[in-house]
C-alpha cells in the first residue's frame, strides 16, 4: 500500500502558522520580485483570483476583497517542508519526497490494521506540531494514491481529509470520477488527444480496447500507467538523485547596466553553484554564464547571450568557479556594452562524483581551496544568510523586490517570535 500526503495550499498555510488571524482569510503569494501569483488559499480561489496572474492585473480585485498578499519566503517554506517530511518519516522509513509539499510513503513489510486511522494520525500530528493542513490518499499503487488524495481534497467534509482505495468497488468508482486531464502523467497536450479519442476519464483510459492507442501515444510509460490505475504497483519509490546540472539565475528588480553590478551578481551565482555542488558531493567540468536583455524594439521579446567554458580540472570550489565565471562575463560584456540587463545566471554542467575526481597531470586546483570551502560552509551553516563571502560578492546581489516579505520565523534568529511570560 502507498500513501500520498499533500499539504493544502502550502505557501499560504506556512504564512498562516505565525499569523493565525489569517485563517479563513483570502491569501495570495507572489513570485520572485513580487511578479505573478504562485499560490492561493481556497478563499482566494473562490474569489476568482487566477493562478499565474501578474499582480498588477488583479490589484483592483485584491483591494476590493481585502486579500492578504505576501512575497514568497522560500527560506520559511523550505524549512517547514523539511519539518513535514521529518514527521512523515516516523510513519514509514520508505519515503519519497515528491515536491516541496508532497511525499509518497510505502508500507511494504509494515503491519497497518486501519489505514484511515493511520492517515488521521499523520494528519493530526502535522496539524498539532506545525499547524499545516494536509490530505492523505491511500492506494495499492502510486497512481491510485494520487487519485485518492485528490478525492480527499475535493470532498473534505465526507472524507475528513483521508481517503483509502482498498477495494475494487472503490477503485472503479474513483477511476470513473477522475477526469483524464487529472490523471497523473497526462498533460494538456495528451489530454486533448485522449478526449478526441473519447477517453474522458481514468476508467476509459484503462479499457483494453484503448491499450494500442495509448501505447502508440505514450509508449511503455502509458502501459505502466494503465497497470498502476488497475491497482498493480510498477512504479516504486524513487531514490533521490544528484542533479545532472545546477543553475542559479535571477531576474533583476531593476535593469542593470554597469559592469561592476553584473560582476557582483555573477560572482555570487557561481559561488552558490559551488555550494550546491558540495552539498550533493559533486564536481563540475563546465560552467556557463548567460545574460538576458529586453529587445528595445519589442519589449515583450527577450534575448539571451551565453558563454560556455570548460574547466581544465573538476571542481566545486566557489573561488575557482567565481574567477572563471567573471572571465566569461568579461567576454560577454565586451560585446554588449550599453545594454540594460534584466536577468543573469550561472549554470554548471558535466557533473561527477567528488570521490571519483580525476587528478590532472599538468594543471590542478589549489589544494587549499578544499579546506577553505569546508570552513566557509561550516560557518555559513551556523550563521545563515551566507555571511562569509568572496571579495567579488556584494550584499545587494540577492536583493529582490519583496515588499511584502514575512519574517523568517524558523531560520533567522532575529526573527524568532518573542513571547512575554506573565
Amino acid at each position: 500500500m502507498y500513501a500520498l500526503i499533500d499539504c493544502n495550499n502550502f505557501y499560504a498555510s506556512c504564512e498562516r502558522i505565525f499569523k493565525p488571524e489569517l485563517v479563513s482569510k483570502p491569501i495570495v503569494i507572489l513570485s520572485n520580485n513580487d511578479g505573478c501569483i504562485i499560490s492561493r488559499s481556497d478563499e482566494a480561489k473562490e474569489l476568482g483570483i487566477p493562478m499565474g496572474a501578474p499582480e498588477f492585473k488583479v490589484r483592483d480585485q485584491i483591494k476590493k476583497h481585502q486579500i492578504h498578499v505576501f512575497s514568497s519566503n522560500y527560506a520559511l517554506y523550505g524549512d517547514l517542508s523539511s519539518r513535514v517530511m521529518n514527521i512523515l518519516a516516523n510513519f514509514s522509513s520508505n519515503i519519497e519526497v515528491y515536491s516541496i509539499d508532497e511525499a509518497f510513503l510505502n508500507f511494504d513489510g509494515m503491519q497497518v490494521n486501519d489505514y484511515e486511522s493511520y492517515g488521521q494520525e499523520m494528519k493530526s500530528k502535522i496539524a498539532k506540531w506545525l499547524s499545516i493542513p494536509v490530505c492523505v490518499g491511500f492506494g495499492s499503487s502510486k497512481a491510485l494514491s494520487k487519485i485518492a488524495n485528490k478525492i480527499a481534497r475535493k470532498f473534505p467534509v465526507q472524507t475528513q481529509g483521508i481517503h483509502v482505495i482498498d477495494s475494487e468497488e472503490k477503485r472503479i468508482k474513483a477511476l470513473k470520477w477522475t477526469k483524464i486531464g487529472d490523471v497523473w502523467g497526462i498533460g494538456s497536450r495528451l489530454s486533448k488527444k485522449m478526449i478526441a479519442r473519447n477517453i474522458l476519464t481514468a476508467y476509459d483510459f484503462v479499457q483494453p480496447y484503448n491499450k494500442d492507442f495509448i501505447k502508440n501515444q505514450m509508449g511503455v510509460v502509458g502501459l505502466r500507467l494503465i497497470a498502476e490505475l488497475n491497482g498493480e504497483s510498477v512504479l516504486g519509490l524513487d531514490e533521490p538523485e544528484n542533479k545532472k546540472s545546477i543553475a542559479v539565475t535571477r531576474s533583476f528588480p531593476q535593469k542593470i547596466k554597469q559592469y561592476d553590478d553584473l560582476r557582483e551578481r555573477i560572482s555570487t551565482f557561481a559561488t552558490v553553484c559551488g555550494e550546491k555542488l558540495r552539498n550533493q558531493k559533486s564536481c563540475c567540468h563546465t560552467i556557463v554564464v548567460f545574460l538576458g536583455i529586453l529587445d528595445p524594439e519589442n519589449p515583450e521579446r527577450k534575448k539571451y547571450y551565453h558563454k560556455s567554458m570548460t574547466i581544465p580540472f573538476e571542481t566545486n570550489s566557489g573561488i575557482t568557479l567565481s574567477n572563471i565565471a567573471i572571465k566569461g562575463l568579461e567576454g560577454l560584456y565586451e560585446n554588449l556594452k550599453g545594454q540594460r540587463f534584466h536577468k543573469a545566471g550561472v549554470i554548471v554542467t558535466q557533473l561527477t562524483n567528488e570521490n571519483q575526481k580525476q587528478f590532472q597531470l599538468f594543471e590542478e586546483e589549489n589544494p587549499k581551496h578544499l579546506a577553505l570551502m569546508q570552513i566557509m560552509d561550516r560557518i555559513n551553516k551556523k550563521a545563515g544568510d551566507r555571511k562569509i563571502k568572496l571579495g567579488t560578492q556584494g550584499d545587494k546581489t540577492w536583493n529582490m523586490k519583496q515588499t511584502r516579505l514575512s519574517p523568517k520565523y524558523t531560520t533567522q534568529i532575529t526573527d524568532i517570535i518573542k513571547v512575554k511570560c506573565l
